[in-house]
């Protein structure tokens, strides 16, 4: 019954249906604790509450249910420990409290039979404790935004089945093993962001060639040059996030060959060089985001092969020369920030006939020269438009008018001259208009 919209609480009388294997009421709106009586259904086999507003603690003699495979009460409002007593749970496979307010450890090293843990979000606090290397069977396991401390246990990094490893968001430190992808060759998905590691990237990840998923270095303090083994990981791979971290050189090259890279997360590093033109034959991006780097060099007209990319974030960096015309093929693009670089020429017509984007067009603090074209007046869904502080010049163009969605325009700090449009008086929905220092005569119009 899972999804109908039942609310009030668990009823005790439950416990009557003595021949009951599988109890789904997940996704509900039931109050609520859970009722000592389930302890009298001794064929249960799953019990799936998840997505509900129970409180309390978790029975322990949930334990007599021996025949349990699966428990899943994530995202409540539980509180209180894990009952020591599941270590009678011989059959348990699934153990999902993940999303409640539960504390006191994670003492699961003993039910050996389990094969995915999720306690995400939960206030546990202390260690990742060593016996959890005991769960030999254990494909998924789950521990972010736990406030877990200290190091992973090197008997974690032996679990040769795992698929799925998760401590973000926690307190970690210590580096990783290099023999990381030999022992885990069944990775797939790799998070460990948000926390204190440090050290080197281990080369043995391209042996991991299931990887789909790699967020490993968001908020740490990884040292080093950019690894070249980045361009052997699996070409499976779809998301890879090593951003905020103090890794430098150059982008690989070989990058190109993650065909299947639908988010890619490099921000935030000392990363230098040029934007490897073979990104270009990454056609299923969606996210690229290389910004705070020390990249150099021209934008590859390469980029424009990317037809399915929403967001380019490529600003604060050196880049210089012009802005690629091409980049207009990027029909889906919604954000395009290239600000604070050494871009110089002309505003491309061309970028404003990308009718789709509609979060940011950012293209401040360059040295971009020359008039916006009246085809600015196409970003008709555009929120926010700044290109401050360059050498622009020519007249505002009353086609801004036409940009009703406009909420930031910040123009300031260029060679604007002639009057303010009055056409402005259009966009009812906008907040901050910036046009200071520049060339602007006369009065402050009446429309503002």
């Amino acid at each position: 019954m899972n999804s109908r919209g039942l609310i009030g609480s668990l009823s005790p009388h439950l416990r009557n249906l003595s021949f009951l294997r599988e109890m789904d009421l997940s996704n509900n709106s039931i109050r609520g604790e859970i009722p000592h009586e389930f302890c009298r259904l001794i064929r249960l086999e799953a019990i799936y509450l998840f997505n509900n507003s129970l409180v309390g603690k978790i029975p322990a003699n949930l334990s007599y249910c021996s025949s349990l495979l699966a428990l899943s009460l994530g995202r409540n409002k539980l509180i209180g420990n894990i009952p020591t007593e599941f270590v009678s749970l011989y059959n348990l496979k699934l153990l999902a409290l993940h999303w409640n307010n539960l504390t006191g450890g994670t003492p699961l090293g003993n039910i050996t039979s389990l094969v995915a843990i999720s306690l995400a979000y939960n206030p546990f606090g202390g260690n990742i404790p060593d016996s959890l290397g005991r769960l030999k069977e254990l494909k998924s396991f789950g521990l972010g935004g736990n406030d877990l401390s200290g190091t992973i246990p090197p008997s974690i990094y032996n679990l040769s089945l795992l698929s799925n490893f998760s401590v973000s968001q926690n307190q970690l430190h210590g580096s990783l093993p290099p023999t990381l992808g030999l022992t885990l060759p069944n990775l797939q998905q790799f998070q460990i962001s948000e926390n204190f590691f440090s050290g080197s990237i281990p080369m043995s990840l391209s042996n991991a060639s299931k990887l789909g998923f790699i967020e490993m270095f968001g908020v740490n303090q990884f040292r080093g040059a950019s690894p070249r083994s980045i361009a052997n990981l699996s070409s499976q791979l779809e998301r890879l996030i090593i951003d905020r971290n103090q890794l430098y050189g150059s982008i690989p090259s070989g990058i190109g060959n993650l065909v299947n890279l639908y988010l890619l997360g490099m921000e935030r590093n000392k990363f230098t060089g040029t934007i490897p033109v073979e990104m270009g034959k990454l056609q299923n991006l969606q996210w690229m985001a290389l910004h705070d780097n020390q990249l150099s060099g021209e934008i590859p007209s390469s980029l424009a092969n990317l037809s399915l990319l929403s967001e380019l974030h490529l600003n604060t960096n050196k880049l210089s020369g012009v802005i690629p015309s091409v980049l207009e093929k990027l029909k889906q693009l919604q954000i395009l920030h290239l600000f604070q670089n050494n871009l110089s020429g002309t505003i491309p017509e061309e970028i404003f006939d990308i009718t789709f984007l509609s979060v940011s067009l950012n293209l401040a603090q360059n040295h971009l020269v020359g008039s916006i074209s009246p085809k600015i007046g196409y970003l008709r869904a555009l929120r926010r438009f700044d290109v401050s502080i360059n050498n622009l010049s020519g007249e505002i163009p009353s086609e801004l008018g036409f940009c009703s969605s406009l909420e930031l325009i910040y123009m300031e700090g260029n060679f604007f001259q002639g009057s303010i449009p009055s056409s402005l008086s259009s966009l009812r929905g906008t907040r901050v208009i910036d046009l200071s220092k520049n060339n602007l005569p006369g009065q402050i119009p009446e429309i503002f």
